[in-house]
């Protein structure tokens, strides 16, 4: 499953054995998969400060996962010609290093073998420079990602309508594709080649007759060039002065005269302009052999896959010029911009839910700071609630009221605005990594 339980306990002697108590029957249940997660230890302040906090990280931690589903769409958006691809380059920056280039894991990896950033965000500023410093990131991110998205969508826009002028019918498609110099008379004083669109049941009526629907029309000058499923499209040529005249016994006959002047220059202009979109659009994305090639390391005996850092437009932390120039070959700058900012920001959520848990044990079991946190991986979706109702009951000392009120609906907590199903006797969070869900 690509969900987690984040909780917390006080760390006194009593609850660590409840915490071993929990991991037996987890374990000996099959329900879930346990693991320490280590939080630093933060310059506290004051409670009241931490209230406000705790308030900040929870729309912060809803803002970055929204952010991170949004840069996850986005790269299916662009690897449409290759979306089986899409969830190897979905990932975060682990920090292992090997032959001292910084490795990309997958997100279960990550969470699974959480380590805080000290050098990002240093544990001995105060909590509130910490979460600004997070906010501003994620900010700036999805500035960015507003811009370079909505610039992708307008180059795909374009695109797109030149494309249905390519491939409409006879009487709207774009006929730069179809004609040709030869089909024309061009430089006449006297003499212009119009094209003229006709049922495919009237082909013969209009070899029979196009050359009497007005005087001085050139005999023998019709010739097929085009067609569709409804019909197709003809020249003829005729003299000037004798246009509006065809063009009103043309049409008495259901043959309709396709307004066209051909020009070289614009049809060159016109076929230059999509095969620019085209390249422009395939450039956003492209896939070498380097990008995808996937390796492996070992945290333990959890296997981790691997694949190099890519190249941003605007470098990720902790790169080298020589990391950057030599990184992200052959990919497209707007994937390799999401491939790496996808990995700054859900490196940053991540980090948000350690500060929510750091946050919310102190308010809930004071200070000072004792408490061990520890991550859950449910085996299977019909196991969560018998999950729940382990932990509820290992854990149902901390808070006698609210661990009955789970039980029984009815029961109201005093002073507690929560809903039942959001509050436990421990601290909770949910991590749903399924981001393209």
């Amino acid at each position: 499953m690509s969900e987690f339980w984040l909780i917390s306990a006080p760390g006194d002697k009593e609850n660590l054995q409840a915490l071993e108590r929990m991991n037996t029957v987890t374990s000996k249940s099959n329900l879930s998969y346990n693991t320490k997660f280590a939080i630093p230890d933060f310059k506290v302040g004051t409670l009241d400060s931490l209230v406000g906090l705790s308030d900040e990280l929870g729309k912060l931690d809803t803002f970055a996962e929204s952010l991170i589903k949004r840069m996850a769409q986005s790269v299916v958006e662009v690897m449409e010609d290759s979306k089986g691809k899409v969830q190897e380059n979905l990932l975060a920056n682990g920090g292992v290093k090997e032959n001292m280039k910084c490795l990309k894991i997958d997100l279960t990896s990550f969470v699974t073998h959480f380590e805080w950033d000290m050098a990002k965000y240093p544990a001995k500023q105060p909590l509130v420079n910490v979460v600004d410093t997070l906010a501003k990131q994620l900010a700036q991110i999805e500035s960015d990602l507003k811009s370079r998205t909505a610039a992708y969508s307008a180059l795909k826009t374009t695109l797109e309508n030149l494309e249905k002028r390519s491939t409409g019918n006879l009487f709207t498609r774009t006929l730069s594709d179809i004609v040709s110099k030869e089909d024309f008379v061009l430089d006449s004083e006297y003499l212009v080649t119009l094209l003229v669109i006709v049922p495919k049941p009237s082909y013969a009526q209009w070899r029979k007759t196009y050359e009497s629907l007005s005087d001085m029309v050139v005999p023998r000058s019709t010739k097929l060039i085009a067609e569709d499923n409804e019909g197709g499209l003809f020249t003829v040529t005729l003299f000037l002065k004798v246009i509006d005249d065809f063009k009103i016994k043309a049409k008495e006959n259901k043959f309709t005269v396709r307004e066209f002047f051909y020009d070289e220059k614009e049809i060159k202009r016109e076929r230059e302009e999509m095969t620019r979109l085209l390249s422009d659009k395939k450039q956003q994305y492209q896939t070498s052999c380097v990008a995808l090639k996937k390796g492996s390391s070992t945290y333990r005996d959890h296997k981790v896959k691997v694949t190099p850092l890519g190249n941003p437009d605007r470098p990720a932390a902790g790169q080298t010029d020589r990391e950057r120039e030599s990184e992200g070959e052959g990919e497209g700058p707007l994937l390799r911009w999401l491939k790496v900012n996808f990995s700054e920001a859900f490196v940053a959520w991540i980090h948000i839910k350690a500060l929510r848990v750091f946050v919310e044990s102190v308010l809930r079991y004071g200070l000072p700071v004792n408490f061990q946190a520890v991550l859950l991986q449910p085996h299977k979706k019909s196991a969560t609630k018998r999950l729940r109702e382990v932990l509820n009951s290992v854990f149902r000392h901390l808070d006698e009221v609210a661990a009955a009120s789970i039980l029984d609906a009815s029961v109201e907590i005093p002073g507690l605005q929560l809903s039942n199903q959001d509050y436990f006797p421990y601290v909770y969070f949910h991590i749903d990594l399924g981001l393209l869900d």
